[in-house]
């Protein structure tokens, strides 16, 4: 892959590296990072090791959580700090070592050039990737519902290798505590109108991960459909309640159609039947009104905005 090598050439571009034990790493990624952003912030959540230590002998600006709080709640931290700094954008690298401070120029590019407010790096625009094959097919699966989803289309939903311009820093709060919070990117990019890019990065895997697969995956589909319930009410409750209730509407003619060649009321499938209408009614209702509380939310923020 070619990367441009030259330091980025502003002194508001800030760099943030949540980190939770990872003194391994971290204060190599800090130099690194350091040859092309000024500024270097190291949210350490909560770490039990010399992460912290490390990081600001390095020349991190280190912000320390007392205690482990997620990864959405350090880029939070770390977004917070980089509006007191005024930066006029701000890249994300993971502090285990994969990315490549190399390429954070390429990945800052469309922003400071004000062609996109997110860009992620994404390990699969490139034909070959260096995923292991379990870990492509978890990201497809989270791909394809994050995608649809939040109506942003992204290769990559799960990398943590991003560059913001700063009227995405300043319009966006992360509500996911955890590992779902590249998710949650793209439906905020849908809802403030923010423009989408991707550009391709390498990736090294240096270590094992902190977790299973199995368990990373499980907190992710966890944040993920919290999101959705969030973010997208009217798909969440009201597409499985509208198919619910057209579950009982169907069963109800069964029964009338039962009745009609015995003359006899089928009780328990009347019963279902009376289940699933009220069931599917409620939750379609439900969604169809918490979509139009959210739509007024969201419209009567952005009024708001100066």
């Amino acid at each position: 892959m070619n990367t441009t090598n030259a330091a980025v050439d502003t002194p508001a571009v800030v760099t943030i590296i949540p980190a939770y034990n990872e003194e391994r790493f971290i204060g190599s990624i800090v130099l690194a990072a350091r040859q092309y952003t000024p500024t270097v912030i190291v949210v350490d959540d909560g770490s039990a090791d010399q992460t912290a230590a490390i990081a600001e002998a390095a020349g991190a600006l280190v912000v320390r959580h007392e205690h482990n709080r997620g990864k959405g709640v350090a880029l939070n931290t770390g977004f917070r700090k980089a509006r007191e700094l005024c930066a006029t954008a701000v890249v994300t690298i993971d502090g285990d070592g994969q990315h490549m401070a190399s390429e954070l120029p390429a990945v800052l590019a469309p922003v400071l050039k004000g062609a996109a407010d997110i860009v992620v790096g994404s390990r699969y625009l490139e034909p070959h990737s260096s995923v292991p094959r379990h870990r492509i097919w978890g990201h497809r699966a989270f791909n394809l519902l994050t995608n649809i989803a939040s109506g942003v289309s992204s290769t990559d939903s799960q990398s943590g290798f991003r560059a913001f311009s700063a009227k995405a820093v300043e319009a966006i709060t992360f509500s996911s505590k955890g590992f779902s919070v590249e998710s949650e990117m793209q439906f905020l990019a849908q809802d403030f109108g923010l423009k989408f890019a991707e550009v391709p990065i390498t990736i090294k895997y240096q270590d094992k991960p902190k977790r299973s697969v199995i368990t990373h995956g499980l907190l992710v589909l966890n944040g993920l459909l919290q999101l959705m319930g969030q973010h997208r009410p009217l798909l969440f409750f009201g597409l499985p309640g509208f198919i619910v209730l057209l579950a009982g509407i169907g069963w109800g003619f069964w029964v009338v159609d039962i009745y009609s060649k015995t003359q006899k009321l089928a009780m328990g499938y009347a019963l279902v039947s009376v289940l699933l209408t009220t069931l599917g009614s409620l939750t379609l209702f439900s969604g169809i009104m918490l979509h139009s509380i959210r739509g007024w939310l969201v419209d009567w923020l952005h009024v708001r905005e100066p």
